[in-house]
């Protein structure tokens, strides 16, 4: 076992390496010229177009609102990964790990842009009548049968990792917190997360949209909202934050207290790959939600899906790393939850911890729900929709199994498949960006205004 557990590390060191990261973000920048910069020039139009997308139009085809899409796909991905994947980003590449996040974020919008629009534009209808989407669909009917093998690794490894990264990793996160903060054992909490998993389920799409669209606006809010409230309480630190955040971006940052001290590449090492971890542009699992959109327009919906990396990395991250730098806690020697836990309760005495504990409960929540439906269409990409019903009943089965046991050698095989769902996405992104640019040039044509 122990033999396979180097293996596994060797090949994350691989696939999560300077190679992949450079990957992801300069096809990212590749996309964000080629269009050129139509994703952060229309930010505002998308969001008009979210507000819009709330309620079906009368000719829209699909299975859920652009809204509710969106929501589904924010729902897998604010997560934990805005809590702890923040904290640990600041703990090992210091303060300037935050702006390769935005970074990482600025060039992702593009990316996320370009996988609703193929996802749309190359979207079928399974044989139950449901829009169904993603990768694994862009690159069979986008690039053609030769491509197929392509495709069915991207499914694979999504299927796989979707009980990792999407299942039992956020089950034990969320029963380590109510532990911790509530003194709730882990089983209680994970047959409560298995009975509310298998009641939304049970609706399908149609359901997770609808509990998403309810449940990822507030806790973003209400996140956010507190957040802010912290930082206002440390409103004299803000300015020395944000120096240290440019400042630390392009040169290293001291040993302080119990921060080890870090070198130019950590801060871009980790900012770049915790970025990717929580807004997941490039890894190819948003397509799947934004593929089920009640939309004709492939251009309208890759403009919603675009908010869904601002928003989770531009809003929520920066909220998270910046109550971390201003508290100055971040030199403490704590990491992941618990740094951030202590910069909540450094601002709100007797109340901050429990704020982060119940918005990673929540945030836990949802993205056992986004991550549900995207492991459901990768295995009906694979066996058909006869394989669905099975795979829910696993998937429902693995939440207590993921509270109760030690997630290390889970968190790595599923941290692995994760990097390697890029692979396949991010060739077929590059081999069918002509696509891309075709129809944004079209849709802007038509609206009489450039998509610069």
């Amino acid at each position: 076992m122990e033999a396979i557990s180097n293996l596994v590390s060797q090949i994350n060191g691989l696939v999560w390496g300077p190679p992949m990261l450079v990957m992801i973000l300069g096809v990212g920048l590749f996309l964000s010229i080629g269009l050129k910069l139509m994703p952060i020039l229309k930010l505002r139009a998308g969001f008009r177009l979210m507000w819009s997308g709330r309620a079906r139009g009368e000719d829209d085809t699909g299975e859920i609102p652009p809204f509710q899409a969106l929501m589904t796909a924010l729902s897998a991905t604010v997560g934990t990964g805005n809590i702890a994947g923040v904290a640990t980003a600041v703990f090992l590449g210091g303060p300037g790990a935050l702006f390769w996040m935005w970074l990482t974020a600025l060039v992702g919008m593009a990316t996320k842009y370009s996988e609703a629009v193929l996802a749309v534009r190359f979207r079928e209808v399974d044989e139950r009548g449901s829009y169904v989407g993603g990768p694994m669909y862009y690159i069979r009917n986008g690039l053609g049968s030769k491509w197929a093998w392509l495709g069915i690794l991207f499914a694979v490894f999504a299927s796989v990792a979707a009980f990792g990264i999407g299942n039992t990793v956020q089950a034990n996160s969320v029963a380590d917190v109510l532990e911790t903060n509530f003194g709730l054992p882990h089983w209680v909490t994970g047959v409560a997360l298995m009975v509310l998993v298998g009641m939304v389920l049970i609706g399908g799409i149609r359901r997770i949209g609808q509990v998403a669209s309810a449940l990822v606006p507030f806790m973003a809010v209400s996140y956010v909202v507190i957040g802010l409230l912290v930082l206002a309480i440390n409103a004299h630190e803000i300015p020395e934050a944000i120096s240290m955040v440019f400042g630390s971006a392009f040169s290293s940052t001291a040993a302080e207290g119990g921060f080890a001290g870090a070198a130019v590449w950590a801060a871009i090492r980790f900012g770049v790959a915790r970025g990717i971890f929580s807004n997941e542009a490039g890894l190819g699992s948003a397509p799947i939600a934004h593929a089920a959109a009640q939309t004709r327009d492939p251009v309208k919906q890759g403009m919603v899906a675009m908010l869904g990396t601002f928003i989770d990395t531009i809003i929520v991250c920066s909220i998270t790393g910046l109550v971390i730098i201003t508290s100055g806690v971040w030199t403490s020697g704590e990491t992941g939850a618990a740094l951030t836990s202590l910069a909540f309760e450094n601002g709100l005495p007797g109340f901050g911890n429990y704020v982060v504990a119940i918005a990673l409960a929540i945030f836990a929540f949802t993205t056992i729900l986004g991550w549900s439906f995207y492991g459901e269409r990768c295995i009906e990409f694979l066996f058909g929709v006869k394989a669905i019903i099975p795979y829910r009943i696993v998937w429902i089965i693995a939440i207590p199994v993921g509270a109760t046991v030690n997630l290390g050698f889970i968190w790595l095989v599923a941290d692995t498949l994760n990097a390697m769902m890029a692979l396949p996405n991010l060739i077929a992104l590059l081999l069918l960006s002509p696509v891309v640019f075709k129809l944004t040039r079209g849709y802007f044509d038509k609206q009489g205004t450039p998509p610069k």
